[in-house]
């Protein structure tokens, strides 16, 4: 049986060069596009990621504005920070790192994004447009998963997908887009009964549940399609048991390497989408 790595490390290097040109003509056309971060608080994971960011920005010719935050900061200063980057005409794209301090209404914060900046996909209207089929910006590591899964050609028309987590910028969109492809799909989550029941009945599953290796091999149909968007660190794995997947899954994304390059490069492309909007 062949088994296809979905090799998200390599689309996203391809999408680059794709970017980077297009980059180059709106600079031509006297607009640089700019993705503005925001990091509320000193956590250095989060510090890390908005690093990588902003590094891939310069990479493709793009600007950054980083915007940095105490931990001690309020909702309403937050709120009063998006709205002047809401309202700064050379700023394309707004990311609010995730999760900010517990004192902030992420919510809020994230829903006060102006909807054609929202280039992280978090506002509850563009997840309500995106459900309904209507044009706006996906929330990236499950638009990522969808650029990788349409590179691959993997046909979901039909197929009986489970995705396994429920958060408001994974889960929850995810299922919502492979619907919008004409899959079969089944919410699971930590609280699921009988896990194993389910993952063995499906053609294609995404672990985004956020626990090391919930998912075992053992479960896996024969052929399925296998995305795994979960990444630990400390214990070098995501949300699947990927030792032996070659041998029972048609098509795998390996970790580190397959979901993650795709959540960052879908940013950077939907940040250029909203520059050649204006």
């Amino acid at each position: 049986m062949s088994c296809t790595i979905l090799d998200g490390k390599k689309l996203a290097t391809k999408c680059e060069d794709f970017i980077k040109s297009e980059v180059q003509v709106l600079i031509s056309q006297g607009v640089t596009p700019c993705l503005a971060t925001i990091l509320v608080g000193d956590d250095p994971a989060s510090a890390t990621y908005v690093k990588m960011k902003q590094n891939t920005c310069a990479r493709v010719g793009m600007q950054s504005k980083a915007i940095t935050l105490p931990s001690t900061t309020t909702t309403q200063e937050l709120l009063e920070t998006i709205d002047k980057l809401n309202k700064d005409k050379n700023i394309h794209g707004i990311l609010l790192q995730h999760p900010v301090p517990s004192q902030i209404d992420e919510r809020a914060a994230f829903d006060s994004i102006d909807i054609s900046k929202d280039v992280d996909g978090v506002t509850s209207r563009g997840f309500g447009l995106m459900s309904m089929g209507v044009n706006a910006f996906g929330s990236c590591t499950p638009f990522g998963i969808m650029r990788l899964l349409e590179e691959y050609k993997i046909d979901l028309t039909g197929k009986n997908a489970l995705v396994i987590g429920r958060s408001p910028i994974l889960g929850k969109p995810m299922a919502q887009m492979l619907l919008n492809k004409n899959a079969t799909v089944t919410i699971a989550h930590s609280k699921t009964e009988e896990l194993a029941r389910h993952v063995k009945t499906a053609d294609l599953i995404v672990g985004a549940v956020g626990v090391p290796k919930l998912i075992k091999l053992d479960w896996i149909k024969q052929n399925a399609v296998v995305i795994d968007a979960g990444y630990h660190p400390a214990e070098k794995c995501g949300d699947i048991e990927l030792e032996g997947i070659e041998n029972v899954a048609s098509a795998f994304t390996p970790v580190p390497g397959g979901v993650g390059p795709m959540t960052i490069n879908t940013l950077i492309l939907q940040t250029l989408q909203a520059a050649q909007q204006l």
